[in-house]
């Protein structure tokens, strides 16, 4: 079966930068619904457009077709006292950045904490970077009308109700 609209796609992936860095080995395989509910960034998608199981697909992303440029303005240092005694880089937070609307809010990360000062991040982490996408099509299934309804995958690997 090929890669087309309301298919559910099984894909075995690595993910580089552009010197071959290793960003994330794919331990777990990604399983997406294909056909537009960005499930899978967009250029992946149109890549794998009618390709079938046991296709090579290699995809070099650019940041802004990724997870976008990285946001300087998403970067605060707020006072050590605003947060819970146990704070440690790597901590995760939900915020609203500085001049947006109440309801726009980003996950912010912990990346560093000085004496009493705690620098946030609301970039995701991959932020900012050129990427290259490698995968495998390991499986190609028609999705069930469930999943067309609801938009995601359902069962193994994908979202379970």
């Amino acid at each position: 079966m090929q890669i087309g609209p309301h298919t559910v796609v099984t894909l075995a992936y690595q993910v580089t930068d552009p010197d071959g860095a290793m960003v994330d080995a794919g331990e777990r395989p990604i399983v997406y619904l294909h056909g537009g509910f960005d499930d899978i960034f967009p250029k992946i998608e149109e890549a794998l457009q009618g390709k079938q199981a046991g296709d090579v697909v290699k995809v070099k992303l650019q940041p802004d077709e990724a997870f976008g440029d990285y946001d300087a303005d998403l970067v605060q240092i707020e006072p050590r006292s605003s947060f819970p005694a146990e704070i440690q880089v790597g901590m995760q937070f939900e915020g609203a950045p500085p001049g947006s609307d109440e309801d726009d809010f980003v996950i912010y990360r912990v990346t560093d904490i000085v004496d009493d000062k705690v620098m946030l991040d609301g970039n995701h982490p991959l932020a900012g970077l050129a990427l290259v996408f490698s995968c495998t099509v390991s499986e190609v299934r028609a999705a069930s009308d469930e999943e067309i309804a609801h938009g995601h995958v359902h069962g193994t690997g994908g979202h379970t109700h």
